[in-house]
């Protein structure tokens, strides 16, 4: 691990491409496969493990040789092709199987990752020390120089799932939904190179909807869903501008997911993005959700819509979420939610939606999934009788910008937290002077910190990328966008200063 630089990030392995090299992912699969065999119950019959890749051009080999890894423990690898993130979690969940889904999600083409997923879910921090603690024998001879297979080596035993995974993903809505739960809806698909992108029109159009597809993409596009690109956004607009001939717009809503296909993506009616933590808390009262376990960096919107029995806040990250919502199960809630800022939305409860038109209840799905928002989304503006434009005025107002700083080392945004919370309410009023009076810090996640008329500033060290992020959180989106713009001006004055002594502070 320190060797190649490919580090563990959410959920899983991240590094750059390059560095991902055949021996670096075998070695990773052999820690998985062997902490899940030593840690996890498993039946004689279970001997499988599915694996699954989205479309980034480096993801297909980095799959044969996590196959290649599988295959040679003496376990069968299941070649589930491209498909979601959610999708193979829920194949391996229903198979009673181990999961592999190899991607980079939202970040950009030249690195990728390797997502594991244990039979009951995805893995969580303390499964990743144990993967991390394992000795492993790879078998040097099977590599060339470059650390890429041999090309002996590339020939092996592999069996494909025939669409099962994609017919569980269908049938877990199909079955809870009513019949045409979407009819009359008018569906703008942004496909980009998202992998969940036909699985997605196959589930919306089976649904009743009429689906557009468009912008779809042959090359990989990094779509982040939580600090989404001016071109995305200008793209939406457009579509939502396009006269069809009538007084209406052209859709309803515009919907897309990240690369993986885990985290949702909406725009109104007008092309206008709605946050994924809006869209959250809306899903959450649709679901009628009695716990609701959300990360740090979401809306404040969520306590103040006084909806929700419980409330629980965590670290940034699934396996956090994932980690409190088994909790409140455990302590009898009955309908338990989570989501993240990003947008992906989980559920460790099984829900009926509909005790009158329902048969089958909604399936519990404890990892990250963006049909559900969309889904409820839409519908919940159909019943509350007003266009998706209008929903957000159901919550209480308070508006959430992000962005983040690219090629900020890990170890300098780090430093430079420390350095604030070493420092203390003082340091912090001289570097955020003009913000207001310091009123509360957490330090949950990285920093947040709440200044006069409960202005927010949450800063914290991305753990997929040399990244610093920015959450700011106001009453108006004009306030929470100049706390944005002063704050970015803040950590680029730091990343620039970095390689100088000197203070570290001044502007």
């Amino acid at each position: 691990m320190n060797q190649s630089g490919v580090k563990f990030g959410t959920s899983g392995a991240r590094g750059l491409a390059a560095d991902m090299s055949d021996f670096v992912c075998f070695a990773y699969t052999l820690g998985f496969l062997q902490y899940a065999a030593r840690e996890v119950v498993h039946g004689s019959e279970n001997n499988r493990v599915a694996v699954a890749y989205d479309l980034r051009e480096s993801s297909p080999r980095i799959a044969r040789a996590v196959r290649k890894a599988v295959s040679y423990l003496g376990l069968r690898p299941i070649d589930c092709k491209t498909i979601p993130s959610p999708t193979i979690a829920l194949y391996g969940i229903s198979e009673n199987i181990p999961a592999i889904m190899v991607t980079g999600s939202h970040i950009p083409e030249d690195r990728n990752g390797i997502k594991f997923h244990l039979p009951n879910g995805e893995i969580l921090k303390k499964d990743e020390t144990g993967i991390k603690q394992q000795l492993v024998n790879v078998p040097e001879e099977m590599f060339d120089s470059n650390g890429m297979l041999k090309s002996g080596e590339l020939d092996f035993p592999t069996e494909t799932d025939n669409g099962k995974a994609k017919q569980y993903y269908l049938d877990r809505f199909l079955r809870a939904f009513p019949a045409g739960f979407l009819t009359g809806f008018r569906i703008g698909l942004y496909e980009h190179s998202s992998v969940g992108r036909d699985l997605l029109y196959d589930l919306y159009t089976a649904l009743g909807a009429s689906v557009t597809r468009l912008g779809r993409s042959e090359t990989f596009i990094a779509v982040d869903t939580e600090a989404v690109r001016d071109e995305d956004q200008t793209l939406a607009r457009k579509w939502a501008t396009v006269t069809d001939h009538s007084e209406n717009p052209p859709f309803d809503a515009i919907l897309s997911t990240d690369g993986d296909g885990d985290r949702p993506l909406l725009f109104d009616e007008h092309g206008e993005w709605i946050r994924g933590d809006i869209a959250g808390i809306l899903t959450s009262r649709f679901l009628l959700a009695d716990c609701v376990v959300t990360p740090i960096s979401s809306s404040t919107a969520l306590e103040r819509s006084g909806w929700f029995k419980k409330i629980v806040r965590t670290k940034i990250g699934s396996p956090y979420v994932i980690e409190a919502m088994h909790d409140a199960v455990s302590h009898g809630y009955k309908r338990v939610v989570g989501y993240e800022a990003n947008g992906g939305f989980l559920t460790a409860s099984s829900m009926l939606l509909d005790e009158e038109e329902s048969k089958r209840p909604l399936l519990p799905l404890p990892t990250r999934d963006p049909a559900i928002v969309h889904i409820a989304t839409l519908r919940y503006a159909k019943d509350a009788g007003v266009p998706l434009s209008e929903i957000s005025h159901y919550l209480p107002r308070r508006i959430v910008m992000s962005d983040r700083l690219r090629n900020f080392p890990s170890e300098l945004s780090q430093r430079k937290i420390e350095e604030l919370v070493s420092g203390g309410e003082e340091i912090i009023q001289l570097v955020f002077a003009s913000f207001g009076e310091l009123q509360t810090i957490d330090q949950t996640d990285g920093i947040r910190m709440v200044f006069g008329d409960q202005d927010i500033v949450h800063l914290r060290s991305s753990g997929n990328a040399p990244e610093l992020r920015c959450y700011t959180e106001a009453d108006t989106k004009e306030r929470a966008l100049s706390l944005l713009y002063r704050t970015m001006t803040i950590l680029d004055t730091w990343r620039r200063r970095s390689q100088h002594d000197s203070y570290p502070y001044q502007q």
